[in-house]
């Protein structure tokens, strides 16, 4: 069993690094549309991402040794289950943040913004939930920790992200709110914000 846990970490963390490349990607060679114009701004939104950025250096400065070993200690089933979870959880991530990307068009940014004639986007991943690119980017988070570092290093990253997440998306929202007004407050009573509910 321990042999096999060994293999399946292996193959999770091959996985989970080659979906950070395709991950990166997405951003770096995505064909870009015709910049619009800002309306509205909120530079503060940028301590939000320093907040994330600073949960997802602890996963990676604080990696186990050796590498491969089991994320669950000696309890190895629960170790391969945990690998495979990762795996799924990164490959999901990558698809909704492509999706994600695509929604948006050129009112996607990396700072909080409005720019003129915004629209409200609610369809494609939105209808699951307001910001499905910070789902994704938490679920990256929790698929590296798991197969990369130790679980009391992964569950303070997350909850850095987490206040990193709420600090982004207050900024964001409000404008959105200020913009959009009841339509955005019905949306908002609609869709959950990070992690998707079942409906029925």
């Amino acid at each position: 069993m321990e042999q096999i846990s060994y293999y399946v970490t292996a193959a999770a963390f091959t996985t989970v690094i080659v979906c950070w490349f395709i991950f990166a990607g997405l951003f770096i060679f995505k064909k870009k549309p015709e910049k619009a114009p800002d309306a509205v701004k909120a530079p503060k939104s940028w301590l939000g991402l320093g907040l994330q950025g600073i949960s997802y250096a602890f996963v990676w400065a604080l990696q186990r040794q050796p590498l491969f070993s089991s994320f669950t200690g000696e309890y190895y089933w629960l170790n391969i289950a945990a690998q495979l979870a990762a795996m799924a959880l990164s490959i999901s991530c990558v698809i909704l943040t492509m999706s994600a990307i695509r929604e948006l068009g050129k009112q996607w940014s990396l700072q909080a913004r409005l720019v003129e004639g915004h629209n409200l986007i609610t369809s494609g991943p939105y209808s699951l939930v307001r910001h499905p690119i910070y789902t994704a980017m938490l679920g990256k988070l929790i698929a590296t920790g798991i197969v990369l570092s130790y679980w009391f290093v992964l569950v303070p990253a997350v909850a850095v992200f987490l206040i990193g997440t709420y600090i982004r998306t207050r900024f964001e929202e409000r404008l959105l709110s200020d913009a959009f007004g009841q339509e955005f407050e019905r949306w908002k009573a609609k869709v959950p914000g990070l992690i998707p509910t079942f409906r029925g």
